[in-house]
C-alpha cells in the first residue's frame, strides 16, 4: 500500500489550530443526544421529548455560529460540494491527503446531510407532539398518572381526519429519519478512522480537546 502523503497546491491549507468550543459542543451534543435516543428512551417519552429540545437548540446554536463564527467554523469554508467529495474520497483511497481549513469536502457533506436530517427530525417531532415542551409533557404524564385524564381528552379535542393524516404522516417521516441519522453516523465514524489512518493524526482527539496534530 502506498505510503500517505500530502499534495500541495492552490486549494490546499494548513489545518486550523484547534476547533472552536461550539464547533465542539454541538458536534458532541447532538452525537450524545443520537445515541441517546436510539438505544435508551422510547418515543413519546419525557426523556425523548426533552432530548428533541436539546437537540433543535444545539442546532440552532450550530447554523448561528456557521455565520458568526470564526473562519474555520462558518458555512463558507466548507460549502457542500458533492462532486469535490468523490474527488476527495478517491484522493484518499489512492493515499493522497489534502489538507484543508475546515472540514474536507467529505465531511463537509456529511455535515450538511446531518443538519438536514436532523432539522427533518426535530420538525416532525413538533408536529408529533403538538409543539409541546418538556414541562408540559411532564404535567400531562403527572396528571394522567393521578388519574385526571382531562389533558389527553382536551388534547384530542377538535382533532380532524386531516389532522390525523398529517399526524401520521409526520410520525412515520420522524422514524425514517432517525433510521437515516444512524446511518449516517456509521458512515461518519467509518470516514473519521479512515480518514485518521491515511493523514496519521487523530481526528478525534481534535474533536474533543481542540488542538489539530500536525
Amino acid at each position: 500500500m502506498a505510503t500517505p502523503r500530502t499534495e500541495a497546491g492552490p486549494a490546499a491549507a494548513s489545518p486550523p489550530a484547534l476547533w472552536d468550543p461550539v464547533v465542539r459542543l454541538t458536534h458532541w451534543g447532538i452525537a450524545a443526544a443520537v445515541l441517546l435516543n436510539a438505544a435508551l428512551d422510547e418515543g413519546g417519552s419525557l426523556l425523548h421529548v426533552a432530548v428533541g429540545w436539546i437537540v433543535m437548540a444545539l442546532l440552532l446554536l450550530r447554523m448561528v455560529w456557521g455565520v458568526l463564527g470564526p473562519d474555520e467554523a462558518r458555512f463558507a469554508a466548507f460549502p457542500p460540494n458533492p462532486l469535490a467529495a468523490l474527488r476527495h474520497l478517491r484522493q484518499l483511497v489512492s493515499g493522497r491527503v489534502r489538507h484543508y481549513s475546515s472540514h474536507n469536502p467529505a465531511g463537509a457533506l456529511m455535515a450538511y446531510a446531518f443538519w438536514a436530517a436532523l432539522a427533518t427530525v426535530t420538525v416532525s417531532g413538533l408536529v408529533m407532539t403538538g409543539g409541546a415542551t418538556p414541562m408540559q409533557v411532564a404535567a400531562d404524564k403527572a396528571a394522567v398518572a393521578s388519574g385526571d385524564w382531562s389533558a389527553l381528552i382536551r388534547d384530542s379535542e377538535g382533532e380532524s381526519d386531516r389532522d390525523d393524516a398529517f399526524g401520521e404522516a409526520a410520525e412515520e417521516v420522524h422514524e425514517v429519519v432517525a433510521n437515516l441519522l444512524l446511518i449516517l453516523a456509521a458512515l461518519h465514524v467509518a470516514g473519521v478512522a479512515l480518514e485518521s489512518r491515511a493523514m496519521r493524526r487523530n481526528l478525534v482527539a481534535a474533536m474533543l480537546t481542540g488542538p489539530r496534530q500536525k
